[in-house]
């Protein structure tokens, strides 16, 4: 009883609980994050966001590994901007150093408020699996959207899964399902990215992010279900939700860095 009340308990409850979420349409780093930083205050930011990315790579490897076993995944168009996006989020790590945070956060909340507004005007948006590309078109459509993802990820990072699904959905027609399922295997590529950096740094709590881990992967494996089991209407609510969700936050952070 002591355990699940403890600092710890709460940290394996927080990663379960981002596990699930981000397995169905990302956004978990919105509770983990804060997670970390309120059970491990004396901790280097860094250091937590090691931890945080070590806990997360394997439930999202987790749930692509899942997902892969039941959709049919638009491999032609994952695998480019996969590895578009991991060699773009280096970039977006370093442009950290001299175009500061504040000043891209009223964008990113005008584009979550616009996604959040088209996906609720279009009923019928991510309902149907129409991919509307082939060819030379989306090997490129597929390496900018990659590139652009990986930057924002490397650069700044909540929200990366639901702008993955939102942009899978309107530049290549796929539904929740599938878009889902595409960024999940696109997030693990950002994510190994930046372990490429925190890990050699030794910004890891490797004991704390090992427990971490094994409850993301059990919380991933939760979601994977949940969403495979009620399909694109399911993942189109859960992200309104944590659309939702990150527009509040971006919101309050937004008015809070212009006040102070």
């Amino acid at each position: 009883m002591e355990l699940i009340f403890s600092p710890l308990g709460w940290l394996i409850l927080a990663a379960f609980v981002a596990g699930l979420v981000d397995a169905v349409v990302g956004g978990g780093g919105l509770i983990q994050i804060p997670a970390l930083f309120a059970a491990q205050p004396g901790v280097a930011p860094a250091t937590l966001f090691g931890t945080n990315k070590f806990a997360s790579v394997f439930g999202t490897t987790n749930a692509a590994w899942r997902y892969a076993r039941r959709v049919d995944m638009p491999w032609r168009t994952i695998l480019p901007a996969a590895a578009a996006a991991f060699v773009f989020s280096y970039a977006g790590a370093a442009a950290v150093a001299w175009l500061p945070k504040e000043a891209v956060r009223p964008l990113i909340l005008a584009l979550l408020i616009f996604s959040a507004a088209y996906t609720l005007w279009k009923k019928d948006f991510g309902q149907l699996h129409r991919p509307a590309h082939s060819g030379h078109r989306e090997l490129l459509y597929a390496v900018l959207l990659g590139g652009v993802i990986g930057f924002y990820d490397g650069f700044f990072g909540p929200g990366t899964g639901s702008f993955l699904i939102f942009l899978f959905i309107r530049f290549f027609g796929f539904d929740f399902l599938h878009a889902s399922a595409g960024a999940k295997v696109v997030n693990v590529a950002t994510n190994v990215a930046a372990l490429a950096f925190f890990v050699p740094a030794g910004h890891l709590l490797l004991g704390l992010a090992v427990g971490m881990a094994l409850a993301n992967v059990a919380g991933s494996a939760t979601g994977t279900w949940l969403a495979l089991r009620h399909g694109s209407g399911f993942i189109r609510v859960v992200f309104l939700l944590v659309v939702g969700v990150l527009i509040a936050r971006f919101a309050w952070d937004t008015v809070v860095a212009v006040s102070g």
